[in-house]
């Protein structure tokens, strides 16, 4: 990866409803503006993207969700409202922000829920997309996360049982919704053993993988832990607030934009046929299958990348 790199410039973006979103902008002022969007929904940004990029040929942008990472309110906190947090509100905050930064055009970067977020944003302003790299492609349909949640317990029928058994008073179709409610429940021992079991259900989803290692989302602090948990619930229990399949049928509005669809074949969250469904439907994409990864990547992903992100640089 290339070197590590710091900030030259960040701040807050006051969304002007109670909302203050961290920003922050390395490498090249100069360079083909990039911003980063971070997975979750609710894992917040970290230092890493930043590595991903060369600092000389790129303007690189990251920013955390609304009530995740250094962003405020925090999601750890009961007290933060989350109803002002939806997929229309994160499209308006990156808008926002790019026209805070001067950015007319932006290549995105991102994967996992990101990659929802970014098709969302691309379909509604395309014209402010210069390319898009994707990673581990997801849609958030709700066939998506039926298999996430439920589905793939095929594989995991031991812990999937313990996942539901953590909010025993929810019906089957009721378990995201159910753990919603109790990551915002006063007791902050309710919450925080609901974040507890949330996270572990997802370590097992990944724990066949080359990068599957132990606690990869419950080692995580506190306070980061829970409002992740949170926020997934949130945004997975209501579909996202996307009309079932949209960012599928809606993805001729990508035309014209080169992108990059980068997905491991063994990916048992998110299983390769959403890239490929997208990849059908997105007739500037190209699909670059990597055979020995899954969701949490791997070395050759990471080179996928790197070629993808350099071919763009100009």
């Amino acid at each position: 990866m290339f070197p590590d790199i710091e900030p030259y410039d960040h701040g807050y973006l006051d969304t002007g409803d109670g909302n203050l979103i961290y920003w922050e902008v390395c490498g090249n002022p100069g360079g083909k503006s990039a911003l980063v969007v971070h997975g979750g929904p609710g894992a917040g940004c970290t230092a890493g993207p930043r590595r991903t990029f060369d600092p000389e040929r790129y303007r690189i942008i990251l920013f955390d969700q609304r009530n995740c990472g250094r962003s405020r309110p925090h999601a750890a906190d009961p007290a933060t409202d989350l109803t002002g947090n939806t997929t229309r509100h994160l499209i308006a905050d990156m808008e926002q922000l790019r026209e805070h930064l001067g950015v007319d055009q932006w290549l995105l970067y991102g994967g996992s829920w990101g990659s929802t977020l970014m098709l969302a944003y691309a379909q509604e302003h395309p014209e402010r997309v210069s390319e898009m790299v994707i990673v581990s492609v997801t849609m958030t349909r709700r066939y998506e996360t039926d298999w996430l949640y439920d589905g793939v317990g095929r594989f995991f029928p031991e812990q999937r049982q313990r996942f539901r058994e953590g909010v025993p008073e929810a019906g089957r179709g009721d378990v995201l919704a159910a753990y919603a409610r109790r990551m915002a429940d006063p007791d902050p021992e309710v919450r925080n053993k609901a974040a507890v079991d949330w996270m572990t259900w997802e370590d097992a989803v990944i724990s066949l993988e080359v990068n599957g290692k132990p606690g990869n989302y419950s080692n995580r602090p506190p306070d980061a832990l829970l409002a992740m948990a949170r926020i997934c619930a949130h945004y997975f229990s209501n579909g996202a607030w996307l009309e079932e399949g949209v960012l599928l049928k809606r993805a001729h509005r990508l035309a014209g934009i080169p992108g990059v669809l980068i997905h491991g074949r063994f990916d048992l969250g998110s299983p390769l046929e959403n890239a490929w469904e997208l990849a059908q439907a997105w007739p500037d994409a190209r699909l670059v299958v990597v055979e020995d990864s899954g969701h949490t990547g791997s070395t050759t992903m990471r080179d996928e990348i790197f070629a993808a992100l350099a071919g763009f640089a100009g």
